[in-house]
């Protein structure tokens, strides 16, 4: 069966007029018209970018922060106080740190303690300063479709941490740090679609869902921030089940599979044409990742579930292919996804142009993913399952 349809359009390279940043794994970013965007893929502690400097001056992030240094022994307005945090179960494991549940000053918390390994003096001096930077931005972040920031701390030395269950490493308090974010009780959206797979969305609720993701991001993007991770799994839901977009900065755990730190388990299928080139990119590369996302969010199924890193990047980029719509998507919902995954990143709108196409759909003219058929039928609309 057949998942995938050709777009007709030209993956060509980006805006006209934009100017460069490298950055780690060779893949670079650009800003448009002058104005630079932050990357917010995950505080990569192998391949931090060394760029991060350049292309941000201390005077724009005193302007971010709105105050002053902090004084020895004051807390800077991002720091947490360690004695209100009480950390409880494991919930996740990665190459540099663990995901643990947990409290701080009564309220529920998803608590991340990040691990910066045996490394030279001078190397963690940069991590320190760049994370110090880029929490000081992170903390000023608030939308009610982006999971909150609560706090962080340079170091672990007081506090009682459970031992990590497997993978996670640990070399010592001195060589942690503590990043603290509001827990969100109602799970991923990876997991609801897939809760969904027979079953499908109501389209109401398809709509619903697609909005807060789309003002989630529109926001990031008006404070200047590239999420670059959009997927299913890095979509939380609350206990309304409205969507938190989550990792869009601070520390991302990374897992333990080399292959889960490329992509190939499922984000790689999120990833624009120009990213999977190493072409410059900018904010336009989430506009793509959310294209897929709604596709998946109708359809309650992965994109590309069974294909490699090689099908993958020789169909987007070099075939033009993309997800097949099915023949009961709504128009207005069909066009805004091929809009979103057009291979040419000017041709593809603003997030803020999404929110609106989003608003405007008539819910009750809509109909729902029809359920799918047996591979051998040819008829009505199909979707495809998750990967096992």
């Amino acid at each position: 069966m057949n998942s995938l349809t050709a777009t007709g359009s030209s993956s060509g390279a980006g805006a006209s007029g934009s100017r460069s940043f490298g950055s780690s794994g060779g893949v670079e970013m650009r800003a448009a018209d002058g104005e630079g965007y932050l990357r917010a893929d995950g505080f990569d502690l192998v391949n931090l970018d060394m760029q991060l400097e350049k292309t941000r001056s201390k005077v724009w992030l005193d302007q971010q922060r709105g105050a002053s240094p902090a004084q020895p022994g004051e807390l800077l307005e991002w720091e947490i106080d360690l004695a209100k945090l009480d950390i409880q179960n494991q919930v996740a494991s990665g190459t540099f740190g663990v995901v643990y549940r947990g409290t701080y000053d009564g309220n529920d918390v998803a608590v991340k303690v990040l691990d910066w390994g045996q490394e030279g003096q001078e190397s963690s001096s940069k991590h320190r300063e760049a994370f110090e930077k880029e929490v000081a931005v992170w903390q000023k972040l608030d939308h009610p479709n982006v999971t909150k920031f609560v706090g962080a701390s340079m170091g672990t030395s007081q506090l009682k941490i459970p031992a990590a269950k497997k993978g996670g490493s640990s070399h010592g308090p001195g060589q942690r740090c503590v990043v603290v974010v509001e827990y969100q009780h109602g799970g991923t959206l990876k997991t609801l679609l897939f809760q969904h797979r027979d079953k499908k969305l109501p389209y109401k609720k398809v709509v619903q869902l697609a909005l807060d993701m789309a003002r989630g991001l529109n926001y990031l993007h008006s404070q200047k921030i590239v999420h670059r991770d959009v997927k299913a799994e890095n979509m939380l839901l609350d206990r309304k089940k409205s969507v938190k977009i989550a990792d869009f900065g601070v520390a991302r755990v990374e897992a333990q599979d080399d292959d889960n730190m490329t992509g190939q388990t499922g984000t790689l299928g999120y990833m624009a044409p120009e990213v999977l080139e190493g072409r410059p990119y900018d904010h336009k590369c989430d506009v793509y990742s959310f294209g897929v996302l709604l596709w998946e969010t109708y359809c309650c199924a992965l994109a590309y579930p069974n294909y490699s890193i090689a099908d993958i990047s020789y169909h987007v980029v070099k075939l033009g292919i993309r997800p097949d719509i099915p023949r009961c998507c709504p128009k207005p919902l069909s066009e805004i996804m091929t809009r979103c995954w057009d291979g040419n990143p000017d041709h593809r709108p603003e997030m803020a142009e999404v929110v609106a196409m989003l608003e405007r759909i008539d819910t009750t003219k809509g109909k729902s993913m029809t359920p799918a058929v047996p591979e051998h039928s040819s008829q009505g609309c199909s979707c495809f399952g998750f990967a096992k």
